[in-house]
């Protein structure tokens, strides 16, 4: 199908200034407002993948200063599109512009939540950079560090095991080791499926923050309260459904294209407060 409903996201000089970046230092704050980039193309980008499509022909244009949700079932390209960004997965066909050299990537199986590792150390891992030389903690390093920990509450978990948290204390540092590495590009893998509603609350804070600060967060969701936080929404079903601002592409009869007659209710007659109903799409055993 045709991508319908593209708009361009929310434009960064009439964003309002998010309260909580007065927690960040005045050095940090000028750090991030610097880091600005320019913004991302794709042009007809395909992806085979396991000996099909995840990706047919998308493309679309994120500025900066912009959140983007991705919204699909399962199999419908989401978390490919989040690897083709992080440079962990090449185009079969198309192109991507724009990407910076450091990204951010909050995957949803992490592989070192089983190791005996603490939570201080998982966070300063996102200071660590391939090197010749064995890296040496700077102030900067351990600015960043404790900037990160402190935005996402997990300063007082410093000496626990990263195996030992609650998933929402988990995911909370996993983010935290991605705002410390300080990329203008952060990819979230459906960073608040499952979690509390206090660790849902600080992590759309940060987002929030982060594109304030001028730098793009792209994270995938099943849900459409979280994907109506965003400036743009990209809707996938191997191909680019729709793509605009969420009132425009959280329709009915969109995300029918998209789920099939795995959607029901009426966006009409439902305020904002309550999605649409996706049934059955929250597994995690396909790739997309």
């Amino acid at each position: 199908s045709q991508p319908a409903c593209r708009q361009a996201s929310t434009d960064a000089a009439t964003r309002p200034v998010v309260s909580g970046l007065s927690l960040v230092p005045r050095l940090a704050r000028m750090v991030l407002i610097m880091s600005d980039m320019s913004g991302i193309t794709l042009d007809a980008v395909s992806v085979s993948r396991g000996g099909r499509q995840a990706l047919v022909s998308v493309s679309t244009e994120i500025r900066a200063a912009t959140s983007v949700a991705l919204v699909g079932p399962n199999g419908s390209g989401k978390t490919t599109l989040l690897e083709v960004l992080a440079g962990l997965r090449a185009p079969t066909a198309g192109r991507v512009a724009g990407l910076p050299a450091t990204v951010a990537l909050v995957s949803q199986h992490p592989s070192h939540r089983r190791l005996p590792l603490t939570v201080g150390e998982v966070v300063r891992m996102g200071r660590f950079r391939p090197t010749l030389l064995p890296h040496r903690f700077s102030p900067a390093d351990r600015a960043a560090v404790a900037l990160a920990a402190r935005r996402l509450e997990v300063t007082d978990l410093a000496d626990r095991q990263i195996g030992e948290l609650s998933a929402g204390q988990r995911q909370r540092v996993l983010i935290a080791q991605a705002l410390a590495r300080e990329a203008p590009l952060l990819l979230l893998d459906e960073p608040i499926t499952g979690l509390d509603i206090a660790s849902q609350e600080r992590i759309l804070t940060v987002v929030d923050e982060e594109t304030a600060a001028g730098r793009i967060v792209v994270l995938s969701t099943h849900h459409l309260d979280e994907a109506r936080h965003c400036d743009q929404v990209l809707l996938l079903a191997g191909d680019l459904v729709a793509d605009g601002r969420p009132d425009d592409v959280l329709r009915p009869e969109l995300l029918r294209m998209a789920y099939g007659e795995r959607v029901l209710g009426d966006h009409a007659s439902h305020s904002h407060a309550q999605d649409l109903l996706v049934l059955d799409d929250h597994g995690h055993g396909n790739h997309g």
